[in-house]
């Protein structure tokens, strides 16, 4: 629709900002319902710290699994996933742990039912 000033002359109607605002705002929630999935869906990851009793390995460098015992008396077993810190914690260390009795700290999340450990540690 095409309007007059207050001297008469004809001006052309200024464009809506509606559309790009709506649209502004989709593309914020879709951003929001994608962030949110993600985050929701990811597995909660866990840390529980214990003595080492037992390890699952064919050798140093193959270990399937490890078991420990928790200050409060629970045995926990876990499998070995992509480990974070592998280069500083090699799975293989684990026998030393089990031997010396020194406390780990694992960081896991649970998949499939399974512990699933994501990184290991020296206790504090």
């Amino acid at each position: 629709m095409i309007s007059a000033d207050p001297g008469g002359r004809e001006t052309a109607p200024e464009p809506s900002r509606r559309p790009a605002v709506v649209g502004g705002v989709a593309v914020a929630a879709i951003l929001i319902v994608v962030a949110l999935t993600t985050v929701l869906a990811s597995p909660t990851r866990r840390v529980e710290s214990g003595v080492v009793v037992a390890v699952q390995a064919t050798s140093l460098t193959d270990v399937q699994g490890f078991s420990i015992r928790t200050a409060d008396g629970r045995t926990l077993d876990f499998g070995i996933g992509a480990l974070e810190n592998a280069s500083s914690f090699p799975p293989g260390h684990l026998a030393e742990h089990r031997v010396s009795l020194a406390a780990v700290r694992v960081t896991f999340i649970d998949r499939d039912g399974a512990h699933v450990a994501l990184r290991i540690e020296d206790a504090p």
